[in-house]
């Protein structure tokens, strides 16, 4: 018994059925002797339907008013979710963000949470009610209503949770948990018992979709335990802490894949130091990417690229363009890939690794594949149709065969 946080995402709560689903697992919880916050997310397509009436309206509102417009969604959600409850006979209370006491920052669209007061809430579970918040939002220091961004729902529970020294933020979506890969894509993938924050923040950053990278990180500062369970089956989740059973002989944890744009900067003369200055620019702006000199002859000069999210190439594109001059390139080339990212904690203790798929990507027939390393990760810039081939090639060699155990 202990005070748990549960967050259900749209698809959860997507329709009255689903409510009335999401209802009970709440007050099964509560009935275990359990106080219970639940966060939810908006139902699935009411957010882009929202976007769609704004668009009809103005198409070019402003940041401020969308974000208004837009936490009407989970508010709908919320009050729901609480009514569902109230049919089932239990005392329950929902609250806006603000009124659960989720402090942000300016940053309409994409603010960040800066603090949580707690008090409202505590004060309803000392009166034993459920409490059910609108995930996703959170009050600036105007007063105004300022919207998460990306996984917003999900960084709302983590913060709760952490405020409220939860016993365990539950991570409710339409899947059993975090797999070794995306099971649509590989039949074969394998549902983990449990996963360090460093492993599912990695494969969150580089396309798992299960978890946000946002909110795996605050959980990964603040201590919070997360369990990503689905909401429809009823079967035990997968643990998302800072220290696991197996950490000292498992060698991969998962392997994701996303789109990705490769960079290519031409004609660079003098490279010392640029490397370092490309890095400098796109932290500034909170970037990562993988970076690659490749030496060229003298009169043709180097190529520096950079392996980046789709999502991020233009944006990225511009911004080096602004700084030709002194970063010294000539061309700027730009190419879509498939971003294969192999992920573990120890994969630094068994560099054979690396061999095992360079042989592999050689006998795939994969077409001018590019490997590159980071902490934690080996990543490969594929084709789609070579990602399509390559990732069950992967997964069977990783996992499906004996090359997960770092050699004694």
């Amino acid at each position: 018994m202990g005070l748990i946080v549960q967050k259900f995402g749209g698809s959860s709560v997507a329709d009255a059925e689903k409510i009335r689903h999401v209802a009970r697992i709440i007050t099964d919880t509560y009935d275990k002797g359990n106080s219970v916050v639940a966060v939810v997310s908006a139902q699935g397509g009411a957010t882009d339907e929202l976007i769609a009436k704004a668009a009809e309206i103005n198409p070019e509102a402003s940041q401020r008013e969308m974000d208004m417009l837009l936490a009407t969604g989970e508010q709908a959600s919320c009050a729901l979710c609480a009514m569902a409850v109230e049919v089932l006979k239990y005392p329950v209370i929902s609250l806006t963000g603000r009124q659960a006491g989720i402090d942000s920052d300016d940053t309409h669209g994409n603010a960040r949470i800066q603090s949580v007061n707690p008090q409202r809430i505590l004060s309803e579970l000392e009166h034993d009610r459920i409490v059910i918040v609108a995930g996703f939002q959170g009050e600036t220091p105007n007063g105004d209503i300022a919207t998460l961004g990306r996984g917003g729902s999900d960084t709302s529970a983590v913060a709760l949770a952490a405020a409220l020294n939860a016993q365990v933020c539950q991570i409710y979506t339409d899947v059993d948990g975090v797999y070794t890969t995306d099971p649509r894509l590989v039949p074969q993938a394998i549902q983990l018992d449990e996963i360090t924050y460093d492993e599912m923040l990695i494969l969150a950053h580089h396309g798992a979709k299960v978890l946000h990278d946002r909110s795996v990180a605050l959980a990964k500062e603040k201590g919070v335990v997360l369990e990503v369970l689905s909401s429809f089956s009823g079967n035990p989740g997968t643990m998302v802490k800072s220290a696991i059973k197996h950490d000292n002989s498992r060698l991969v944890a998962g392997i994701a894949q996303e789109k990705a744009i490769f960079l290519s900067l031409s004609g660079i003369q003098n490279t010392d130091g640029v490397l370092s200055r490309i890095a400098a620019l796109l932290a500034e702006k909170d970037i990562s990417a993988d970076l690659i000199l490749k030496p060229a002859k003298v009169e043709e000069g180097a190529t520096v690229c950079l392996g980046l999210k789709e999502s991020q190439g233009e944006g990225v594109s511009q911004l080096l363009l602004e700084h030709s001059d002194s970063l010294g390139f000539h061309t700027l080339e730009s190419n879509t890939y498939t971003r294969i990212s192999i992920v573990g904690q120890e994969l630094d203790r068994a560099p054979s690794i690396s061999q095992r798929i360079s042989q592999l990507l050689k006998n795939s027939n994969c077409s001018d594949p590019i490997m590159t390393f980071g902490q934690h990760r080996i990543s490969l810039f594929v084709s789609e149709d070579d990602g399509i081939e390559l990732l069950p090639l992967l997964h069977q060699m990783l996992f499906e065969e004996t090359a997960n155990q770092i050699p004694k």
